[in-house]
């Protein structure tokens, strides 16, 4: 009786959502938040009245399991994708570039995902779309109104870049009306609000379909203080107050609209930078010009924070393989290393890692990839908190909130895949995300 009783109750919610009526979404992405921030917020001495409100409304998850590597990048891009990095192509947030040559390029154009994209799913269901600073975004398909994020230098050439590479005729009437675009290198909270701005100006004007958001100034500062500091809680706080602009911009001029929060990782503090390109170099797998810079590599790390892939110019050289697991396997004996795993190539295809990688470097907390190959192998971390550790750690689950009428299910959701989220917010959409790897969660 139990069972059939089981039985009968996922066909009602499955009939539910299936008739569930289609509504216009707007997804925010916080970066950085933690989930229990607005869970325990009470506890934690945290105001969140936004944030708490729309998690009462609707669902909310106790955590979001990301992806592998858990950076900013690769987990924006599984958010518009419903995959994993190994299949959408967006492995860390710089491109990988051994012989630095690419002036710390960032993966900003959206022609490197290998996969549909929400905002196409969107705009193939005839829906009006637009973006504000979403990660990946420059020339993004399926986006109506698009200001994408990029920058180079942070000088005023950048806003000439921004420029050319928005929608034709979107940033002009904007500026005249709200004053000058928020640099893109700008992730303060003061450039989260100017982007806001503009957020509430296009929902108001034009009222898209599906609009995405993404907010840098919680990252940026529990990087700088760590999370759970007095400065990055006053962070968490004042980006809660922005939430409730966006809201009540999109909830006006558009009253049936689903508000999803999102975030892309948590956080973990940390105190020591590893340079693991020093046993790299020793080992001759890395050689140095008279400058100090590469001059030429046979394999090299990729950083990514917490993890480091391991990328071979020559990845069917099996003697160069074994050269380069020796040398992992020395790193890993030495606990002052802070290595918590090595992944082989197996391991990190089936964890849905980068493509690129033969290896992964996991470590432990506290311990992050250091930038500096002439550093000593353990240094004082140049940060305070960090990611990009292995998805497993509860640490770095990141947060889902969703308010709107369309939901199939309300409350606790419990801990969810990241994955899913893409695919849920299709079915609300009334869009088909038929590339996704996993079904709807809510």
């Amino acid at each position: 009786m139990r069972l059939a009783a089981r039985l009968a109750a996922a066909v009602v919610a499955i009939a539910t959502a299936a008739a569930a009526p289609a509504s216009p979404v707007l997804l925010i992405s916080l970066d950085g938040l933690r989930p229990g921030e607005v869970i325990d917020a009470q506890a934690r001495g945290l105001k969140l009245p936004n944030l708490t409100a729309l998690a009462r409304q609707g669902a909310y998850a106790s955590g979001v399991t990301g992806v592998l590597p858990t950076l900013t990048y690769p987990s924006h891009t599984t958010l518009i994708t419903g995959v994993s990095p190994g299949r959408h192509g967006i492995g860390n947030n710089l491109t990988y570039d051994p012989l630095v040559q690419n002036q710390i390029g960032w993966f900003w154009y959206a022609s490197d995902i290998k996969v549909p994209t929400l905002w196409e799913a969107a705009h193939a269901a005839g829906l009006k779309t637009a973006n504000i600073h979403w990660p990946v975004s420059v020339a993004a398909r399926g986006v109506d109104e698009n200001l994408p994020q990029i920058w180079r230098t942070g000088t005023a050439d950048d806003r000439k870049l921004m420029a050319a590479l928005a929608t034709p005729g979107l940033l002009p009437p904007l500026e005249a009306q709200l004053g000058p675009y928020a640099q893109g290198i700008d992730e303060t909270a003061e450039g989260d609000a100017v982007r806001v701005r503009y957020a509430a100006a296009i929902l108001a004007r034009d009222h898209p379909a599906f609009t995405t958001i993404y907010l840098a100034g919680i990252d940026h500062q529990e990087h700088h203080d760590g999370p759970g500091s007095p400065e990055a809680n006053a962070v968490i706080e004042r980006t809660d107050a922005l939430v409730g602009e966006l809201v009540a911009a999109a909830r006006k001029a558009m009253p049936d609209i689903t508000i999803a929060v999102v975030s892309d990782h948590g956080f973990l503090p940390v105190a020591h930078d590893v340079n693991l390109f020093r046993p790299f170099i020793g080992a001759g797998l890395i050689t140095l010009g008279a400058d100090g810079k590469v001059s030429g590599w046979e394999a090299e790390p990729w950083i990514a924070g917490g993890t480091a892939a391991i990328v071979l110019a020559r990845p069917q050289d099996a003697a160069l393989r074994a050269k380069v697991a020796g040398v992992l396997a020395a790193i890993a004996a030495d606990p002052a290393n802070g290595i918590a795993a090595i992944l082989d190539e197996a391991e990190v295809r089936r964890r849905g890692g980068p493509a690129e990688a033969s290896f992964m470097i996991a470590m432990k907390p506290g311990f992050e990839t250091g930038h500096d190959p002439a550093a000593a192998m353990v240094t004082p971390s140049s940060y305070h908190g960090m990611h990009g550790y292995l998805p497993d750690l509860p640490e770095m689950r990141s947060t889902l909130i969703v308010a709107g009428p369309a939901l199939a299910r309300h409350g606790d959701l419990g801990v969810i895949d990241m994955r899913s989220i893409a695919p849920s917010l299709a079915r609300i959409l009334g869009a088909k995300l038929p590339s996704a790897e996993l079904p709807p969660t809510f």
